[in-house]
């Protein structure tokens, strides 16, 4: 086996045994058995032709002369392109390759030539190259040929047909100059004009935009002059004012250093005082309070003696009224028991009448007793049954049932019947 290699400029086809179809590599390396395989080489390398038509008719019957310059290769990197290129110039030299591609070229650029007329193709150079470009790339691309490029190169003819041409377009275009300069000097003229009145109506804008400008500087100036003054005028309120402060600043710390001096003094002054009174205590008042004091105890103590003697004779009265009371109590004890003595004989003669008279001294406190419950009561609710006094009659009433059922308890209580006692005189005396 041997080893082969080409250049990205170049294809290698290797045909033959285990090769069907033949292997195409484009710029590689490949192996090939020696006399059962065969390699061939076909350059890739861009080909220019120079595509002349000669003395074609165009559409109109002018024959006129056309040089076009072609750039074209053999497509390697499409395989159906390689594939279509080797089958068409494996083989053939750039040479024979360029002489068919440039014969392809030319027909087909003469077959363009003849459906335009001279002014389209002279004209239109561009249009005229596309197509030639544009079909003969849709024919050379089944050969395995690309057009990389077509450039309409010449024009010429043999009968001044261009010349002709050439001629009026100039006449036309000296004529365009001519009135384009007449034009143009007019439009100088008239843009002269209208740039001298712009120019006079800039420089009186100008002008007036000057004056607004000094007017407005002016009106400016004098706001800020007035504004600077009343600064200043502030500036130096504030300064006087500030002085003004500063001073009254000052006073109130001198009245200040004055009332601290002034308290300073009172302060010493209290301290001179409290040591005046100290001292004033220490030699006169204390020596004062302890004389007021002596003298204090001495009336205490003659009061209290005073106060001694007047118990003592209260006392001695006291004494003297109780032995008198005494006496009284025993004189009326004395009396008393003469009294009740006498009673006793008196009841002993007058025995059911002496406790009847007791009874009967009795009897205004018995009811007393019995109505005093009523006149201390703020309410009395009586409840009828339906027959006898109400209101008051109906209280007293009642009180006086409970005054006719008091002999019936005096006599089961004594044995004393009060309503069967008779008068008696004794003596000048009535007994019941």
């Amino acid at each position: 086996a041997m080893f082969f290699t080409c250049g990205p400029n170049e294809a290698m086809v290797v045909s033959g045994f285990c090769r069907s179809p033949p292997v195409m590599v484009a710029g590689g390396r490949v192996f090939v058995l020696p006399c059962i395989q065969q390699i061939q080489r076909i350059s890739l390398n861009t080909l220019t032709l120079n595509v002349k038509s000669e003395k074609v008719y165009t559409r109109h019957g002018v024959p006129i002369s056309v040089t076009g310059i072609a750039q074209v290769k053999i497509q390697g990197q499409n395989k159906e392109m390689l594939a279509a290129a080797c089958q068409m110039f494996l083989g053939k030299t750039e040479a024979e390759i360029a002489h068919i591609a440039l014969e392809t070229l030319e027909g087909h650029q003469r077959a363009i030539m003849a459906h335009m007329t001279v002014e389209e193709i002279y004209k239109d150079r561009q249009k005229f190259s596309e197509q030639v470009f544009k079909v003969a790339s849709s024919d050379l691309v089944n050969m395995g040929i690309s057009v990389v490029s077509y450039t309409l190169k010449d024009i010429h003819d043999d009968q001044d047909y261009l010349h002709s041409l050439g001629k009026a377009r100039t006449a036309q275009v000296q004529k365009d100059a001519r009135i384009g300069e007449a034009e143009a000097k007019r439009d100088a003229g008239i843009r002269e004009a209208k740039a001298k009145q712009e120019k006079v109506s800039a420089q009186y804008l100008s002008e007036i935009e000057m004056a607004k400008a000094q007017r407005d500087y002016e009106l400016k100036k004098a706001a800020y002059d007035i504004e600077v003054n009343t600064r200043r005028a502030q500036a130096d309120l504030a300064y006087q004012l500030q002085v003004a402060k500063t001073k009254q600043q000052i006073e109130e710390q001198r009245v200040q250093v004055q009332v601290v001096e002034r308290a300073q003094q009172v302060a010493v002054q209290e301290q001179e005082i409290a040591r005046r009174e100290k001292e004033l205590e220490a030699r006169v008042r204390k020596p004062a309070e302890a004389e007021r004091y002596k003298l204090e105890r001495l009336a205490e103590a003659e009061k209290s003696q005073l106060i001694m003697q007047a118990e003592a004779e209260a006392e001695s009265v006291r004494v003297s009224e109780e032995v008198a009371l005494a006496f009284a109590i025993g004189a009326r004890a004395r009396a008393e028991a003469e009294q009740m003595a006498k009673k006793a004989e008196a009841f002993q003669l007058y025995q059911e009448a002496a406790q009847l008279d007791m009874l009967l001294e009795k009897l205004p406190q018995v009811a007393e007793e019995i109505s005093g419950p009523l006149t201390s009561a703020n309410k009395i609710t009586l409840v009828s049954s339906g027959g006898g006094a109400m209101g008051a009659a109906k209280v007293t009433g009642e009180v006086l049932d409970i005054l006719s059922r008091l002999p019936e308890s005096v006599e089961r209580l004594t044995g004393v019947s009060i309503s069967q006692v008779r008068v008696s005189r004794v003596g000048g005396v009535d007994f019941l």
